[in-house]
């Protein structure tokens, strides 16, 4: 049995490393993009080395974009007394793609978690009260995954943000379960019958 060079058994490692692929899959996948180098490897590698280089954190909201603010925190559009707090830019888009919410979001950047000492002070905890204060936020909505951690961040925040109003998703997001892996019409629904905490 033949080895494949070196440069390609990186990338295959590197593929590998990536959610929902493994040596397997990665494996299959370089080789069908070097088939298709034309169509499928130069323009990926062109658009990695310009997402590599342009793609940044938004420094108001925790969105990943090409400036230091969002298109969604710079939309004038967006009703500016409601923040979505979210666990990740994934969950974010998933909101997005639903189409439903026209506030804006706050990324925490992961949950609480005392087995991984992650704490308050590591997440975005203490810049979503900051803008609280400063962008006059009416309404909190968290939109935490219906998972153990999830639940006690959102109880956590809820703690913490006494004094406005927070609401939670009801209806629709099943327990242990993610927004990114939820359809629209589930995101929607759960967002409309949202509760108080």
């Amino acid at each position: 049995m033949t080895q494949a060079p070196k440069d390609i058994d990186a990338l295959i490692d590197l593929m590998a490393r990536l959610p929902g692929l493994g040596p397997r899959s990665a494996r299959r996948a370089v080789l069908h993009l070097i088939k298709k180098r034309g169509q499928l490897l130069n323009p990926l590698a062109e658009a990695l080395t310009t997402v590599g280089t342009t793609a940044r954190e938004c420094l108001n909201c925790g969105n990943i974009g090409t400036s230091d603010l969002c298109g969604i925190c710079e939309s004038e559009k967006r009703n500016v007394g409601q923040i979505c707090v979210v666990e990740d830019v994934a969950d974010l888009w998933a909101m997005e793609r639903s189409g439903v919410f026209k506030g804006r979001y706050h990324v925490l950047g992961g949950t609480l978690s005392a087995l991984d000492d992650i704490g308050p002070e590591e997440l975005r905890i203490p810049k979503l009260r900051d803008r609280i204060t400063t962008e006059n936020i009416t309404e909190v909505i968290l939109a935490l995954g219906a998972t153990i951690d999830g639940q006690t961040t959102a109880h956590y925040i809820a703690d913490e943000l006494r004094g406005i109003e927070v609401t939670s998703l009801a209806q629709g997001v099943p327990v242990g379960g993610e927004l990114d892996y939820l359809d629209d019409g589930t995101i929607t629904a759960a967002l409309n019958a949202r509760k108080a905490l």
